[in-house]
């Protein structure tokens, strides 16, 4: 009982108050741009003729416009009735692929995203945890040297970079991969064999591009740690009654090392996900970067808040779930 009211409850406290600022700034931001949507729309509309529409006609289709905007009202009535609508799960229609509502093309995309997103932050934790490890215990080797040039010389590379590289090489110099898309087109999305490796296929150079640089980073911090623990204290010890070497590093080193990684791991998917929608534009990948950008350009104020609605909670809630589960790792919290 007071493991949950003085470790569990205060961060259950902390996830709803960032998700509502989140919710709120995202709600605000639109309303501080000069960009009306409705006159933007109206204005897209009259450029292909709709000035010969009866003015009252236009009226209305202005007022259908602001209610499915979310925008009349003043500013406190149009913020009651967005969490109203918040709660429902409705988001309005997209207005750039009208009527089809927000929520149905979210639904569409956030497996593309959450896959390619859950993939890259596992598989670059767990193998740049490693090699930063075995860099940091054994520094003194060649391979470990070379490893680190590596590293340093890869993670100051943006998300976009590495991804036009990738595309460049693998895509157009020597065609491997795909270029853009999800999977084939013509090819009907099933279960089959066939399918999952032509989606994977296409997922693989999205997934390296971001790979590379989490694997940079995790490297370099895993290193780092791994080789202030070495000095201390008990690792010395642990080296002159002879222990194995390999059972200091997994044991005594990097599980001591991995803590703190745990954390970063909490504070680096935000990190990860905005490189995630990058990556997904360049590579026209059917995830919610791809919607997004889609959402911008044509000025989909109800699509732009959706997702970044979904951003926030996903974000957040991944980051609870890693601070929730911490307490496994380290006994130290269980027993405070």
């Amino acid at each position: 009982m007071n493991f949950l009211k003085r470790y569990i409850m205060p961060r259950l406290i902390q996830y709803f108050i960032v998700i509502f600022i989140g919710i709120t700034v995202v709600f605000l931001v639109p309303r501080l741009t000069p960009l009306d949507p409705v006159v933007t729309v109206l204005n897209r509309m009259t450029a292909y003729g709709a000035q010969y529409l009866d003015p009252s006609a236009i009226e209305k289709l202005k007022e259908t416009m602001m209610e499915l905007y979310g925008l009349k009202g003043n500013v406190l009535e149009q913020y009651l009735k967005f969490w109203g609508r918040l709660f429902k799960g409705d988001f309005g229609p997209s207005l750039s692929i009208f009527p089809t509502p927000v929520i149905s093309i979210i639904m569409n995309s956030l497996p593309w995203t959450a896959g390619l997103l859950i993939t890259v932050a596992l598989l670059s934790w767990i193998i740049g945890n490693i090699l930063g490890g075995l860099a940091g215990y054994y520094g003194d080797r060649n391979w470990a040297k070379i490893l680190g040039l590596l590293a340093m010389t890869i993670y100051p590379i943006p998300y976009y970079i590495m991804a036009l590289v990738l595309l460049i090489l693998f895509a157009y110099v020597f065609p491997l991969f795909p270029m853009t898309g999800g999977y084939s087109v013509g090819l009907t999305p099933s279960f089959s064999l066939e399918f999952i490796l032509n989606v994977l296929k296409h997922a693989f150079l999205p997934a390296l591009s971001l790979i590379l640089i989490g694997i940079g980073w995790w490297f370099l911090s895993m290193r780092s740690l791994t080789s202030t623990i070495v000095s201390d204290d008990y690792v010395v010890y642990a080296q002159i009654m002879g222990i194995p070497s390999r059972r200091i590093l997994f044991q005594y080193v990097m599980r001591n090392a991995l803590l703190p990684q745990i954390t970063n791991l909490a504070l680096q998917i935000g990190g990860i996900f905005s490189g995630s929608l990058i990556t997904e534009t360049v590579f026209s990948y059917p995830g919610l970067g791809q919607m997004l950008y889609m959402a911008i350009n044509n000025g989909d104020y109800n699509l732009i808040m959706g997702i970044a609605v979904f951003s926030i909670v996903g974000i957040a809630t991944a980051a609870l779930l890693i601070d929730l589960l911490y307490p496994l790792f380290d006994p130290r919290v269980r027993y405070r």
